[in-house]
């Protein structure tokens, strides 16, 4: 005699609406948290044509704010949707699979919502390790992930509302026609509260630099690296090669143009600025940097007020060797073309001769060997 396929039982306590409603109320901002600042992200990085010249320069630590906030928020994240999943994973079993349109409906957004969240958190846990084990390019396919997260959660939040509103609270119906189990679930989020706490406190000190000294988990350290500040692509890395000083020239193209050797860049009025670096992967630490003002060699280029400047590098192999200044980068005084850092002459890995800096803005596009600016119409 055949027997029937049962569909498994669980008989954990915890497996229910309450407990996904708890954990769900503390996933959920760090999700929007997330969301909205690589969104911000990916706007400062790839801005559309009619934003170009409307990014902010600042306040100088805005994108190291925003970019902290993202790279926390999505490990805070991890813990939390663990959590989330444990509570809820026994639905996946229900039986008959369909009962209504709205249950249809919910059975609809679990599946990319779920597939789309486990692939963004362990991808951006992966990116801020700057370990890519996969084919495609990990910008552009997080960030259309990202929207399809988005979406699907918003139809979850929206299926759910009923059930949601009737677990918000201990005092909520729901909640009251569940067994009294209290105690097992404050002791879970209790548990799951710690761990998100305990994983924040040892990574966000990469962004954070008063807790850099707990930074335990982080990746990367904003003490590490060449002159006291990390770098991404080193001068090998890039195949710039050794820079002879007596042979470098920086280009600056307008309706005036005009080329500089190293010593005459050097000759120019310097100016000073303390600013951030700050990284997609979450690291970020303020510097002291001396250098000549983009601003002064577009004047001296003739360039118009509302120009934007494409800036070249002399790396000839990566990512990120062209990037633009919109007219409000081009413009600020604190935006430079920089000789120095903390003192002291660049390092060949932090751009030696020259390199731009620039307030409230992504450390990918602030370029380093500089050969040359480009005034744009």
């Amino acid at each position: 005699m055949r027997s029937r396929l049962l569909p498994p039982r669980f008989s954990g306590g915890l497996h229910d609406a309450r407990t996904a409603t708890v954990i769900g109320r503390w996933l959920g901002p760090a999700f929007a948290v997330c969301f909205v600042t690589g969104l911000i992200s990916h706007l400062m990085q790839h801005p559309p044509g009619w934003l170009a010249d409307g990014v902010p320069s600042r306040p100088v630590w805005g994108y190291r704010l925003t970019q902290g906030l993202h790279v926390a928020s999505g490990i805070a994240a991890i813990p939390l949707l663990t959590a989330k999943l444990w509570a809820v994973y026994p639905r996946l079993f229900t039986w008959p699979p369909v009962r209504s349109v709205r249950h249809a409906l919910e059975r609809l957004s679990v599946a990319p919502l779920v597939a789309g969240a486990v692939f963004e958190v362990a991808t951006g846990l992966l990116n801020i390790a700057q370990w890519y084990p996969w084919p495609f390019s990990f910008v552009p396919v997080h960030y259309a992930v990202a929207w399809l997260v988005t979406g699907a959660l918003i139809l979850h939040i929206a299926v759910k509302a009923p059930e949601i509103r009737d677990h918000w609270t201990r005092r909520s119906p729901g909640t009251l026609a569940l067994p009294a189990d209290g105690t097992d679930r404050r002791s879970l989020l209790i548990a799951v509260a710690a761990a998100t706490g305990a994983v924040t406190l040892t990574t966000v000190g990469q962004s954070f630099t008063p807790l850099k000294d707990l930074a335990l988990l982080a990746p990367r350290s904003p003490d590490h690296g060449p002159q006291g500040l990390p770098v991404n692509r080193t001068a090998a890395a890039a195949a710039v090669g050794t820079i002879r000083p007596e042979r470098y020239r920086l280009t600056v193209t307008g309706p005036r143009s005009f080329t500089l050797t190293l010593d005459e860049l050097r000759a120019l009025p310097r100016h000073e600025a303390r600013l951030p670096i700050a990284c997609v992967e979450g690291w970020s630490k303020t510097a002291h940097w001396t250098g000549v003002r983009v601003a002064d060699l577009l004047e001296r280029a003739g360039a118009p007020a509302h120009a934007r400047v494409r800036v070249v590098s002399l790396q000839t192999r990566g990512g990120y060797r062209v990037s633009e200044l919109g007219r409000e980068h081009a413009r600020d005084p604190l935006t430079l073309l920089a000789l120095t850092l903390n003192g002291e002459e660049l390092s060949p890995d932090h751009g030696y001769p020259v390199r731009l800096i620039a307030p409230n803005r992504p450390g990918a596009l602030q370029t380093k060997w500089v050969g040359r600016l480009e005034v744009l119409s």
